[in-house]
């Protein structure tokens, strides 16, 4: 896979952008024109050559800029990433999932060499080469969770499962959608879940809860989640309220094409082999509404998703002050004509 690796930001000057490859390969969450919130899981198989799907953990243009801007949160806040003390063990779990997935999905860009309980890290574009001892914390420069997290895009939280439920009891978090590890590190999966309107009078959280106390080492699954922020901006925590929160009030209909970001999260979950815990990577991709509106399906099913939803669903999901600018803008999208089934773009 040849790749060049984008120069870009994502706070400031804003100049982050997707290349034409990265707007056909976008994870578009509408696979019809209507939305509900639902568990949507599926087993986590490889997809399509080039989708995000491909691989195990999906490496695009944004990798070196996106490692840039989660290093430049820890710097400024270090309570993102958590790990309680029984969780170690995960996290070493975790390192070498991630090291083996990316050393042989992606051997251009990364090596993993072992002898025994020496290994040899190379990661090519962040410019590592680190040789360590595999379960010696001593010989990381951090944790293992936190060092091989602040080298892979998305968020991650590690779940101890105990006392019939999962608890959030570490995490990397630098890319969330309105939410807080601080807040949220030693909470179960009810209490973490408990902003989620309509949901919970569905049961979708205990059909969530049921099915994944159940999952088997070796049989990842993954599900989509999404909403919208305006302005390219990675960290959008309850933290850093004051830098993102006003924006939502900036925008107006000359910009709202530009600015107007769809936000989607493709959560994948794996039972970890010797701690028995679950991880669960959150990786964030963002598109703008101009980049939505080069591919006509999508441009008429969003405005038709955005259009319907429901108020509370669009309180939830921080946009409903702007939903009518929203759906003006991407009215001139929508022909009336009938969409494909599925969510991937026309060919």
């Amino acid at each position: 896979m040849s790749l060049d690796f984008n120069v870009e930001t994502f706070r400031n000057d804003f100049t982050f952008k997707n290349s034409d490859k990265a707007i056909k390969r976008f994870p578009f969450p509408f696979p019809e024109d209507s939305y509900m919130y639902s568990v949507n899981m599926e087993p986590h198989v490889p997809g399509p050559k080039g989708s995000v799907f491909e691989h195990t953990f999906d490496v695009d243009e944004h990798y070196v800029a996106e490692m840039r801007d989660r290093a430049q949160v820890l710097a400024e806040d270090p309570l993102r990433c958590q790990s309680l003390p029984h969780m170690t063990l995960a996290g070493w779990d975790l390192l070498e999932l991630i090291m083996e997935s990316k050393a042989r999905d992606y051997p251009q860009w990364f090596t993993l060499t072992k002898d025994g309980n020496q290994w040899h890290w190379i990661n090519k574009p962040l410019g590592i080469d680190q040789k360590f001892t595999f379960m010696d914390e001593s010989t990381l420069p951090y944790g293992p969770m936190e060092y091989i997290t602040r080298q892979t895009q998305g968020d991650f939280t590690l779940q101890d499962q105990r006392d019939e439920t999962l608890w959030v009891d570490a995490g990397m978090v630098t890319t969330q959608a309105d939410w807080s590890l601080d807040f949220n590190i030693g909470m179960n999966f009810h209490q973490w879940h408990a902003p989620v309107p309509v949901a919970h009078e569905l049961g979708v959280f205990d059909r969530a809860l049921k099915f994944l106390m159940n999952l088997q080492l070796g049989a990842p699954v993954r599900r989509f989640n999404w909403t919208m922020t305006v302005d390219p901006l990675l960290d959008t925590s309850p933290e850093n309220y004051p830098v993102w929160g006003p924006s939502r009030a900036s925008l107006t209909p000359e910009t709202v094409g530009n600015r107007m970001h769809l936000r989607v999260e493709l959560q994948t979950l794996f039972r970890l082999p010797r701690s028995n815990a679950i991880v669960f990577p959150i990786r964030c991709y963002l598109i703008k509404f101009e980049e939505i509106a080069t591919q006509p399906k999508w441009a008429r099913r969003l405005h038709r998703v955005i259009r319907d939803i429901p108020d509370e669903l669009a309180t939830y999901k921080g946009f409903l002050r702007n939903k009518p600018m929203m759906v003006d803008y991407l009215a001139q999208f929508d022909d009336g004509a009938p969409t494909s089934p599925g969510w991937w773009a026309d060919r």
